[in-house]
């Protein structure tokens, strides 16, 4: 049987990207696994995970930091394999194995060509002086290794406009898997919290508008909190990272109440999913796990107008799109999304449930059928 290598960017604790490389791994279950470096040990029991050098030095701490030294990392590891699949957001697709066979082929999934060098626009994290120092070399070498993929999916058919433009390739869209089965299956979420969490729950206002994610600029929670204040409904946001402290600070500045709750566990957000007014989710994201994730609940979708969130929130029947800089919009899209609570489609598992990209992934890379 052909020997086939899983390869991801560096494995966050939590994170979309690192969801699809957990269905990955359980779509292919002989295949070997690589990444930069990894913040969990022993993340999949019973699979031996290679980390390369960059994870036994302080660059692991700082992603900008390491930039500029990915594209070599990823050239001539040690290995021999026909084929591999790689997760790819930044550079993981210019990966090459020193033994590979002479068949070899690469067969990557992007979540999207990396937005640091290609769409700062859209991150800022592009906009740091070491950023915009690599860039246009690094867009070149870009250019020219994705050249050497076999075959590409991408995770929305925003990032495959977006692929075609950076890398003048095409794709087929896969969309990233999302547990609808596991969070549709329980009437009440909170039901099953801790003492603690419950707690949390019953000090909320009964009506409530829901930004969650992690406390990042680009995740434009500050529309989130702004969208309360337009239509005067208390906020709760949900999540960790590095924006809490001007989140926090914008907070006492709005005419209405504002809860954060730090690091939910699943059923924690599952159940603020199952309580809100409306889930808010102004950031233009390549695809966007947390808003399906929403829906499956039952809650209706505040989303912006741009991104591959568009794909998956239906315009006037499970939410509303919004343009999040004219607070009429805001107010009246917030508004028309309230009206639309219970009425989630029930077509989430077929399109973006975790069976379906399992077998879609599996039929993208079709190993059987070009090994035997």
């Amino acid at each position: 049987m052909a020997s086939g290598v899983l390869v991801h960017e560096w494995l966050a604790r939590t994170g979309g990207s690192e969801n699809v490389f957990d269905a990955m791994v359980d779509a292919f279950p002989d295949a070997e696994l690589l990444c930069l470096w990894s913040d969990v040990e022993n993340r999949y029991p019973g699979r031996r995970l290679e980390e390369t050098w960059v994870a036994r030095t302080p660059l692991r701490r700082s992603k900008i930091a390491a930039l500029p030294v990915m594209p070599t990392t990823w050239r001539r590891r040690p290995g021999a394999y026909d084929w591999a699949l790689v997760s790819s957001h930044l550079f993981a697709h210019h990966v090459t194995f020193r033994d590979q066979s002479s068949g070899f082929r690469k067969y990557v999934y992007v979540h999207s060509p990396a937005r640091y060098i290609w769409e700062p626009s859209v991150d800022g994290r592009g906009s740091s002086v070491v950023s915009r120092a690599v860039a246009p070399a690094l867009r070149a070498l870009d250019r020219n290794r994705a050249a050497e993929i076999t075959d590409l999916a991408a995770n929305s058919e925003y990032v495959r406009s977006r692929v075609q433009r950076t890398w003048g390739l095409d794709a087929t869209v896969v969309y990233p898997p999302v547990d609808i089965d596991r969070i549709s299956a329980v009437d009440d979420w909170a039901e099953g919290l801790t003492g603690a969490e419950a707690r949390i729950i019953e000090s909320l206002p009964p009506v409530f508008l829901l930004g969650a994610s992690r406390l990042v600029a680009y995740k434009r929670l500050d529309l989130a909190l702004r969208a309360g204040d337009c239509v005067d409904v208390p906020v709760v946001i949900a999540g960790s990272g590095p924006d809490l402290a001007k989140l926090q600070s914008l907070a006492r500045d709005i005419s209405v109440p504002v809860t954060f709750i730090a690091e939910p566990s699943d059923a924690l957000l599952f159940a603020l999913y199952q309580r809100c007014l409306v889930y808010v989710f102004p950031a233009v994201e390549d695809f966007g796990i947390m808003p399906v994730e929403a829906m499956a609940a039952g809650a209706p979708v505040a989303c912006g107008m741009i991104g591959g969130v568009t794909e998956s929130v239906v315009d006037g029947v499970t939410g509303a799109h919004i343009d999040f800089d004219d607070m009429r919009a805001v107010r009246s899209g917030v508004e028309a999304a309230a009206s639309m609570r219970g009425s989630g489609p029930n077509d989430l598992a077929t399109r973006f449930g975790t069976a379906v990209f399992r077998r879609r992934i599996r039929e993208f890379v079709d190993v059987e059928s070009w090994s035997e």
